[in-house]
Formats: structure tokens, sequence, C-alpha cells
């Protein structure tokens, strides 16, 4: 939800724009393109949160509108399914992910033609993956690591090379290549479909649809700073597409490995079309026409600068947690001394970490430790929550905030307190849990249940839709149950890397 004043960007001159380009690069193909899609298709988040207005499923849209000229081919890397690699937005891995997004699809009215394993070497968990998806009927293509990659062209290039995957059958002149996430295998299931094209005479074509970074945006530009911030952890930068610059000079943007890889990938394309060069530059692969939708700039920098912000907290988290290193963390660090941010730069950052200290007054902590939370409704209001012995501190927020937007007042009770002794008693006596007090997952259960009989308890319920998009920050890390329930409710979180508990194990 986003309020009319803070929208910078316009869905339908983007679908407009994107869609003749899409066309316009098959037709220039034989009528057979391999499109790559980098970032993702659908729930694009991060889009979402940098051009405000951006419809995180705009793509699907575009998709559908293209449906009778399009086949769609998801991959997935063998070695993320093996280590178990999470997708962040949603807390799930990239194989259940792959699984979700099948079915977004089908409900979409977009099937998946086939899903390809790549740089799969019979990895257990890879195998029990493939078996899975042909028991429920989906086409299932396994590609090995390709040999003489990087080096040896010639060997590429061969049936010994590409040649030795399988062709994946497509039917229509548009084949979507897509991933659950980067370093899935997309370019070289492209390549090898290509090759196979070419030794049966069909002159295909390849071209990348990259929402991020925006090529005809400055280098300087948050929003390409902002890509930056959210790939961080494969240390990508936004350069000058000097390939681009040498061949038409005009200046360009594009990331680092897309420009480093370039010259390789175009030997692979003439080698595979026997000499014909398809482009001059990584830029001229693209398909991106994000700009168009662009109608305040001003807006988008101010949300790419709050985004880098977030970014930040969240490598802090992950390096707290032991999901990445110092050096990732460092990187992020210096994005934000880049563009002179402060943490206190995000809203709710100061009142959640008052919040925090007003718990410590009032010695409501739990076992010790103090924690506070904050959220920012549309309409700027900034509403606290602090923790106690019955509850969580995001917990205390969301029912401070639905209260707030309902217009109930503050020292209001919407839970019965037998109920909420009702639950502690199971986790406590029951479950034998040793954290007692009520996560947000459980508040809302509890808030559920409590609108059955108490009207107040209603009207705050029926107000949860309203903090969608808002933005929330807390004092410590949030525990699995505030995790999970504060993404049900689709808000923008982030938090200091503390934990709540001097306990290794939480139960």
């Amino acid at each position: 939800m986003i309020d009319k004043n803070h929208i910078g960007f316009d869905n339908e001159r983007y679908l407009q724009e994107q869609t003749t380009a899409i066309l316009e690069r098959v037709n220039r193909f034989n009528n057979k393109l391999y499109l790559e899609f980098g970032g993702k298709i659908l729930f694009d988040m991060h889009a979402a949160r940098v051009l405000p207005g951006f419809d995180p499923n705009v793509k699907m849209r575009l998709l559908q509108m293209l449906k009778d000229k399009i086949d769609v081919i998801m991959c997935i890397n063998a070695g993320d399914i093996e280590r178990k690699k999470i997708r962040a937005d949603f807390g799930i891995t990239y194989d259940i992910d792959s699984l979700k997004t099948i079915d977004d699809f089908r409900e979409g009215g977009v099937e998946i033609t086939a899903v390809v394993i790549t740089r799969y070497q019979n990895q257990p968990q890879a195998k029990a993956f493939k078996n899975k998806l042909e028991l429920r009927g989906i086409k299932v293509y396994l590609h090995y690591p390709t040999k003489g990659y990087p080096t040896d062209v010639d060997l590429i290039v061969s049936d010994q090379g590409y040649g030795i995957n399988e062709y994946i059958k497509t039917t229509k002149p548009i084949v979507v290549v897509t991933a659950p996430g980067p370093g899935s295998g997309k370019l070289a299931t492209c390549l090898c479909n290509l090759y196979h094209e070419y030794k049966n005479g069909v002159k295909a074509g390849y071209a990348k649809f990259e929402t991020f970074p925006i090529w005809d945006l400055p280098l300087d530009h948050k929003v390409n700073i902002a890509y930056e911030a959210a790939t961080v952890d494969l240390n990508d930068k936004v350069l000058i597409d000097e390939h681009h610059l040498n061949a038409y000079n005009i200046k360009v943007v594009n990331y680092n490995r897309d420009i480093e890889a370039f010259n390789l990938l175009k030997r692979i394309l003439e080698k595979i079309t026997g000499g014909e060069s398809m482009y001059q530059s990584p830029t001229d692969m693209g398909v991106n026409r994000a700009s168009a939708g662009i109608v305040n700039d001003d807006i988008i920098e101010k949300a790419s600068h709050q985004e880098i912000i977030r970014r930040y907290f969240r490598c802090a988290y992950e390096y707290t947690m032991g999901l990445s290193d110092k050096d990732t963390l460092n990187r992020a660090m210096d994005i934000m001394e880049r563009i002179d941010a402060k943490v206190e730069d995000r809203r709710v950052v100061l009142p959640a970490r008052e919040a925090a200290k007003e718990a410590e007054r009032l010695g409501k902590g739990n076992a010790g430790v103090f924690c506070g939370a904050a959220i920012e409704l549309h309409d700027g209001s900034i509403i606290m929550g602090k923790n106690s012995p019955l509850m969580h501190a995001t917990s205390s927020l969301i029912l401070n905030a639905v209260k707030h937007l309902a217009g109930l007042p503050d020292d209001m009770y919407l839970l019965p307190e037998s109920i909420i002794n009702s639950v502690t008693y199971l986790k406590r006596d029951i479950l034998n849990g040793k954290m007692i007090s009520l996560d947000v997952e459980e508040i809302l259960i509890v808030l559920a249940i409590s609108a059955l009989s108490n009207p107040a308890a209603k009207m705050a319920l029926e107000k949860l839709n309203s903090l969608h998009g808002c933005e929330v920050h807390i004092t410590h890390i949030p525990t699995p149950g505030d995790e999970a329930g504060l993404r049900k409710l689709k808000v923008n979180v982030t938090c200091d890397p503390e934990y709540t508990s001097k306990r290794l194990f939480i139960s």
C-alpha cells in the first residue's frame, strides 16, 4: 500500500515499452529468442522498495500478455539444492521456492515448460528433487558442468561441451529462462539450447532481461547503488560499459560480471553462430526499459537511500548469524559511507531503541533482556512496542499499531487474559518451552480468536492489512515466530544484530 503522493513508478508505461522491446528483439532472430530473466519474475520486492509504485508482479503481467508466444524454463543449481540455499523474502529454500513459483505461474495462467537442474553431479538432494517433480508430471532435464569452461571455447561449443546436455524442447517463439536466484545456470541453459538450435538450422537469438542496474541512469544514481547493496554478497559493482562506449560512443552502465564476461560470451556466441556477432556490448544484450516507468526521480532516490540502509542491517544480521563473512559486511558499510547514509536516517531506528530503554526503565524485560520495536505507518505516524513477560516487543508493536489504526484507546486490552494464560500454559507446562512470552504468529492467532467475541478486537484485526509495506525496526534479532509473522504481514523489517537471549538454542 503506497500513498499516491509517494509513487515514483508507472507500471503501465513500463509494460508498454518493455513488451514492445521484447517483440522487436524476437523479430530480429528468426522468430526464436531465448530470453534470460535476471532477478525475480514474481514478488520482486527489491524493485517494489526502490521504485515506489512498482508492482512486484508486473513481470508476470507482462508474461500473461505474451503467454501465447512463450515457453518458460526454470533453472535451479544442484549445489543450491544440496546447500539448502534460502530465499530471504520468504525464508524458504530454493527448491521449495521453485515449487512455489510453478504454482504461482499456474495460478497466473502460465505453465512452466520444463525445469533444468544445472551443474548436476549426482547430488542426492538434487536427485530427490528431480524425482519429486517428475512424480508430479513436470518435465525435468539434467545439465552438467560445461567441459572446457571458461578457457577452451572450441571444447565448450562442441558435442562434448554444450552438446552433451539434452536439448530442451520448446515450441513458442520466446523462451523465458528464469530461476529462483543468481548463479542458477540460466545463461548456460540458454547457450546449450542455442547450440542445439543452430545445429538444427534454426538461427535463434539470445537476450537478457535485467531490471537492475538500470543501464540508462547515471553510475552514481542511488537506484544503481542500491543494486550493489542488494548483491553485496556477490561483490557486484556497477561500472561504465566500456564495450558500449567504444562501439557507440554512448556512456551507459552495467555490472562487472557481465562486462568482464562479455568478450568470452561474444566468442562463444560467434562460435555457435558460425561467426555472426549478435552484440557489441553487454548492454546491447539487454531489453530493459525500467527507466521508462520512472515518473518521479526524487522519490526513487529517497527510496533507494532507504533500501541501502535496510540492506546494511540485513548484512549485519547475516554476519551475526554466521551466514556471511566480515568482507561482505565491510562492503555494505562502504556503500553506506559512499552515499553518506546513517542508520538513523531510517525513521524507525531511534524510536525502537527508545522503546527498549523504556522497557528497561520499567523493568519488564524477559530474563533481563529489554527489547524495543517501532513501525512507521503510511500516514507517517511512529508507533512503538516493548517486550514484557507476556509478549515479545514485536507482538506488542503490532497490537499497538492496529489499535491506533482502529481508533481504539492505547490502554485498551484486546486479548482476554484467559486465552493468554492458556497459551503460555501450553508452551511452558505442556510443551516444556523455555520462552513462554507470545511471538507475532501466536499473537495474530489469539487476536483472531478474540475477535469472535470482542468487537474491539475485530476492529483491530481488520486493520492488519493496513500494515502492508510499512517500515519496522527491532532492537534484537527476531525469533522464528516473529520473523514468520512479520513476513506474513508484509512489513519491511530491519533489526539490530543483537540476540534476545544468551541461550544458544531457543525452544
